[in-house]
């Protein structure tokens, strides 16, 4: 979305460019819930003070009202060279997404997010290893991030690997980290791959059991919530849908 004045958005100074989107961001979720939510630019990359004036609250809540835009099929007309022009000194995401792999399930598009607004590790079935919560903990007590969410997704190949116990090389030590989510999933139809709704059931405890493995494994990541510096939430993704629900 370009001013009726100016002709190339990248010429705008900065502070002009976050101004226009910020404006528009905060008409969009204020009008919804009712309050004023700092947003990301759809010009003008996420700038550190409007990262550091969001709390994880309000972080969580621009990623719900990305997921609204996204499903109603009016994303944010995001300018991807100016932000890739504004970011390229530095980055100040406000969340980090670990996610599957599913090329169905970009986060990025889900949640109508910009280039510079949240870091993205992915993964087939959503699991923390080691590596990966490392990554977190660069995004959160490095760079500043104030969530961490996790997101499932319906229909996962990488549960129903699990499920039924498939070995393919190192796949089969992928899915030995999620194969707990299986036993632990409480339901009472037929427990198999075969069954949509089963499947579906193992990917949200899954999801849950991911960020309960976050709070024990990473410490520091613990600590910060426990702080109340940022917060750790699950999610799941529905293929057909569209929506992102949040747990």
């Amino acid at each position: 979305m370009t001013d009726k004045n100016v002709s190339d958005p990248i010429e705008l100074p900065r502070r002009t460019l976050f101004k226009k989107a910020a404006g528009l961001s905060i008409l969009g979720v204020a009008g919804v819930i009712g309050v004023s939510v700092p947003g990301i630019s759809y010009a003008a990359a996420l700038t550190k003070e409007q990262r550091d004036s969001m709390t994880p609250d309000q972080v969580v809540e621009s990623l719900k009202q990305g997921n609204q835009r996204f499903r109603s099929g009016k994303p944010k007309h995001h300018d991807y060279l100016a932000q890739k022009v504004s970011s390229q000194d530095g980055q100040f995401p406000s969340a980090v997404i670990l996610s599957c792999i599913d090329s169905r399930a970009p986060a990025e598009i889900l949640l109508d997010t910009g280039i510079g607004e949240a870091f993205n590790g992915r993964v087939a079935g959503n699991v923390a290893n080691e590596d990966l919560l490392g990554s977190l903990e660069f995004a959160c007590a490095a760079a500043g991030a104030k969530v961490v969410l996790v997101i499932g997704h319906t229909g996962c190949g990488a549960v129903k690997g699990a499920i039924d116990n498939v070995e393919l090389g190192n796949l089969t030590g992928l899915l030995e980290k999620i194969k707990p989510a299986v036993d632990a999933t409480k339901f009472d139809g037929e427990r198999k791959s075969s069954n949509d709704a089963f499947v579906d059931a193992v990917a949200k405890t899954n999801v849950q059991m991911t960020v309960d493995n976050i709070r024990s494994k990473s410490e520091i990541l613990n600590t910060l919530e426990k702080e109340g510096k940022i917060k750790i939430v699950g999610s799941m993704y529905n293929l057909n849908g569209g929506e992102v629900v949040f747990f």
